[in-house]
């Protein structure tokens, strides 16, 4: 073999070693970036705190819960009490498969709306990852339990919860702010067996007609973004995980109303569809199966 004939065979070799390598680097990527990520998630915001123009008050009113073909999954209600300034918000579904979801705010609506604490409840077969989880703003205390392989794990964790955090208050936030404001932002501690804060950016995305009884009503379609933040939300977009876009309509005038909402309701679920249910009168002869 000629001088010429070996270097190009060392040369050949040397660019497959090489190549492999590079192979092998780009498998540890996405872990570098996770590993990074953990250490950059948190990121500074200010607080959006959102002022009270519609004050909340005693009230109840029923739901339903409809997959995207339009399925009815599960039947729902609300039912909101007061103590002075002090609002407890419960909403809870039956799931015809046996599975609940059951959320229990408690927030303070003096000028502004600050969440005091949040009690999240899913399990059942609609819940793959089954969580019970308690979270008190003041302290930054979480108490989580999980359900995984039909072992119960319980822990404490401590989480610096801004002051503007949003969990189960979504749709009374929509209700006050101004659809005129390009871009309203608020935090959200996103529930899993890893709580996080992440930030929520709602942009009014025009309007729908909806009928109610015959009538038709006008209702502000908003879009509400999640915003992950720093390398963890780059990491999120590059690994096709960042979560889809909640949508809400609120129907505007003296006293705002919900009529509908559409995202997961956990991390990696599927979409469903959230609207106030039509309430008629039953047949007492009726054998149909009560949810």
């Amino acid at each position: 073999m000629s001088s010429l004939e070996r270097m190009s065979s060392q040369k050949s070799i040397s660019y497959r070693v090489l190549g492999r390598i590079l192979v092998q680097m780009i498998k540890w990527i996405p872990f570098l970036l996770s590993s990074l990520a953990l250490v950059l998630i948190p990121f500074t915001c200010s607080a959006t705190l959102i002022p009270v123009k519609q004050k909340e008050g005693t009230c109840r009113g029923f739901l339903v819960l409809r997959s995207q073909q339009g399925k009815t999954l599960a039947t729902g209600e609300v039912i909101q009490t007061t103590d002075g300034e002090r609002v407890t918000s419960e909403v809870v579904f039956h799931f015809r498969d046996g599975s609940i979801d059951d959320e229990v705010t408690v927030f303070s609506q003096n000028s502004d709306f600050r969440l005091i604490s949040d009690h999240l409840r899913q399990q059942g077969p609609s819940f793959p990852k089954p969580i019970d989880l308690t979270m008190d703003v003041a302290s930054g205390t979480l108490e989580i339990s999980t359900d995984k392989d039909s072992k119960q794990k319980s822990e404490q964790q401590h989480l610096d919860i801004p002051e503007d955090a949003a969990n189960g208050l979504l749709p009374i936030l929509l209700k006050n702010i101004s659809p005129s404001e390009a871009e309203t932002t608020v935090s959200l501690v996103a529930t899993s067996s890893k709580p996080r804060v992440v930030k929520l950016k709602i942009h009014p995305a025009g309007e729908q007609l909806f009928s109610a009884s015959g009538e038709d009503v006008q209702a502000i379609h908003y879009a509400i973004h999640f915003d992950i933040g720093g390398v963890a939300g780059a990491v999120a977009s590059a690994v096709g995980k960042q979560p889809p876009d909640f949508h809400c309509w609120i129907v505007g005038g003296k006293v705002p109303v919900f009529v509908k909402f559409t995202g997961q309701l956990y991390e990696g679920g599927p979409i469903w569809n959230i609207e106030l249910a039509t309430v008629r009168p039953v047949n007492p002869n009726s054998t149909r199966k009560r949810y």
